[in-house]
């Protein structure tokens, strides 16, 4: 089975027949090509040309992160599922008023029900979540009277704010308000962290589809930035990322001294990281019976299958509906 490598010490990282090496003060590390699904990078690391091709050949593609475990970029191999086809789809969907806001309206109904059932869990076992429920059940009735991306984008916010109000009765820390550059407190560095992960894993499983990552239709296409991974992000994150989250706050496996502060903002140690990712994986691998598929899939996989009933949406072969919670 393919899994995930990531790299936290710093070296030099080398092709050797067909196997990659890591090279660093503690010796050498040997990985063979076959069981590496994408890489990580979060140290310094050196590599050439020859490593990049040799990659390229596997379709493995590589997450780099700074010093502050902040997201800087992906190495993407050349496109090796390329459909003339979707692709004009795609665009033919992003310029159609009609059609955009169908998909985007669908990505905000399954990212807040998925919301919903979070607080719906919470709510049997903390104290002051019914009135977040209402509120959000409120403004999800909402999400079919918009007419334009503005609107719904104003929608999904109100969502998130209320969402995020409730967590101070979820999480044994203070939450306040949501921070990102930088994150001001614990919860948002585990947020910003988490949620940069997630967007990276569907960069990766979207790029094993015939679809093009910059093309999306919640979040607008722009520069430097993979748009399509944050539209189908958003449905994924309360099952994978907040739940993650409430669950290494409230078990105390992340606690303050897991964090250092400078004038970047607050920060993960390397171990921390270490630690997060590893339940990260764990949960990327933990299954569920599909409702339509009658089969077990793993979380990673769902993600997959969220880029293939987009495919069957533009092809005009099955409309789309968002991937949500049942259990």
């Amino acid at each position: 089975m393919k899994k995930t490598i990531y790299i936290f010490s710093s070296g030099t990282l080398q092709r050797k027949d067909n196997s990659l090496i890591l090279i660093n003060k503690n010796g050498k590390s040997y990985i063979p090509i076959e069981v590496v699904d994408d890489i990580y990078v979060f140290g310094e690391i050196t590599l050439n040309s020859k490593l990049l091709n040799f990659l390229s050949q596997k379709n493995i593609l590589v997450h780099f992160y700074n010093y502050y475990g902040y997201y800087s970029g992906t190495y993407i191999p050349k496109e090796n599922k390329i459909s003339g086809n979707i692709l004009v789809k795609q665009v033919e969907h992003y310029l159609n008023h009609e059609k955009r806001l169908y998909i985007a309206k669908k990505i905000i109904e399954a990212a807040s029900f998925n919301i919903f059932r979070n607080l719906r869990y919470y709510n049997s076992r903390k104290e002051n979540i019914e009135t977040y429920i209402n509120e959000i059940n409120y403004l999800r009735n909402k999400i079919s009277e918009q007419k334009d991306i503005s609107q719904l984008m104003g929608i999904e916010g109100n969502i998130r704010e209320v969402y995020y109000s409730s967590w101070d009765n979820i999480v044994d820390f203070s939450f306040e308000k949501r921070t990102k550059r930088p994150p001001e407190n614990i919860v948002n560095t585990l947020i910003s962290f988490i949620n940069s992960i997630i967007y990276t894993t569907t960069i990766s499983e979207i790029y094993k589809t015939y679809l093009n990552p910059s093309i999306s239709y919640l979040h607008e296409p722009g520069e430097r930035r993979f748009s399509l991974s944050l539209d189908i992000s958003e449905i994924f994150k309360p099952l994978i990322g907040d739940r993650l989250i409430f669950l290494l706050l409230n078990k105390k496996i992340i606690t303050e001294k897991d964090f250092e502060k400078d004038l970047n903002g607050l920060y993960l140690k390397d171990k921390a990281r270490k630690k997060i990712l590893e339940m990260y994986d764990e949960r990327l691998k933990k299954t569920i019976m599909h409702k339509t598929l009658h089969k077990k899939v793993s979380y990673r996989y769902l993600i997959r299958l969220e880029c293939y009933k987009l495919i069957k949406h533009l092809l005009e072969e099955k409309s789309y509906e968002g991937f949500t919670l049942w259990w």
